[in-house]
């Protein structure tokens, strides 16, 4: 197995090492376009290997020579929204960016799994599926597991309890819109609802949808990144194990839950050739009338992109 990482800030690093620590790759390949940054960051990683005991190697460049060949490529390349910018600028500048890096892994690994993270996340995933001219099941986007483990995490701290045994599942579009599901969420098999009433249930969704932006105020420059590394290895694990895990991920959409031509979080099973299955799970009204309409927002980013 060989990754390949594009964008070498903290979330394409901390991938990196998440990638390494848990063996998951022989080799991973950090690429950054800011000279020195991507080797020094590889070199580093790779130090640590005969502490923490692993043999993947480590390598960072400025080109994408050395990611040929590559069995998953990780795409966490873009900007951040910055003051005075527009949502379109912010859409178009990543479309950008994201279309670039996309040409490159067709042309060194034309039989890679692309997973995006670059942001707008749902958007982001649609123009690297465009780009590529892959099938649907080899393009994914990492929003699900990170906004779930969120949601675990927040559900953990009310009660007290481990978060190894709390079920979730979130769905929808990487924002606002997101829609996390009570009704399928348990404590060691037990619901959720038999712990808290509804008013702390939906305290939690709420905080679990501004997840990301809790983080942003709190360290006042940049963003989310343990979290987010930790989402991806996950998916790299999955498709390197070809373990058929069953995790939220945005998957392009064909009818699915009344959704179609566009990508957004759902149920899928998860192996070695990507996305076996996009799984249609029994939603109440409520949930699949919230999912369709995250699903539309999706649609209306992609209306403003430049492809």
């Amino acid at each position: 197995m060989k990754v390949s990482v594009i964008g070498a800030g903290h979330v394409g690093e901390i991938v990196s090492q998440r990638v390494a620590d848990k063996h998951i790759a022989q080799e991973v390949v950090l690429v950054d376009i800011l000279e020195g940054i991507p080797q020094g960051k590889g070199l580093d990683m790779w130090e640590s290997a005969p502490i923490e005991g692993f043999d993947t190697r480590v390598i960072g460049t400025n080109k994408y020579d050395e990611t040929a060949h590559s069995d998953v490529v990780v795409i966490t390349a873009g900007v951040p929204r910055k003051p005075g910018m527009s949502r379109d600028d912010l859409l178009n500048i990543n479309t950008d960016i994201v279309k670039s890096v996309t040409k490159e892994i067709v042309a060194k690994s034309p039989q890679a799994i692309i997973i995006v993270v670059s942001n707008p996340l749902d958007v982001m995933a649609y123009v690297a599926y465009k780009v590529s001219g892959f099938p649907a099941h080899r393009v994914l986007g990492m929003a699900g597991i990170l906004d779930t483990a969120r949601f675990r995490s927040f559900i953990a701290m009310e009660l007290n309890v481990s978060v190894r045994d709390i079920q979730a599942m979130v769905l929808g579009g990487h924002g606002d819109s997101m829609v996390p599901l009570p009704d399928f969420t348990t404590i060691a098999g037990v619901p959720l609802a038999h712990f808290l009433p509804k008013a702390k249930i939906d305290a939690l969704i709420d905080r679990t949808r501004k997840g990301g932006g809790e983080i942003v105020a709190l360290l006042k420059s940049g963003s989310a990144y343990y979290a987010p590394g930790s989402a991806v290895a996950e998916m790299v694990e999955a498709i390197a194990q070809n373990s058929h895990r069953i995790l939220p991920c945005a998957a392009w959409l064909t009818g699915q839950y009344g959704i179609k031509d566009t990508f957004v979080g759902v149920p899928v099973k998860l192996g070695a050739k990507g996305i076996e299955e996009v799984l249609e799970i029994p939603l109440a009204d409520a949930d699949l009338k919230a999912l369709r309409t995250s699903a539309d927002q999706v649609k209306e980013n992609i209306k403003i992109i430049k492809l």
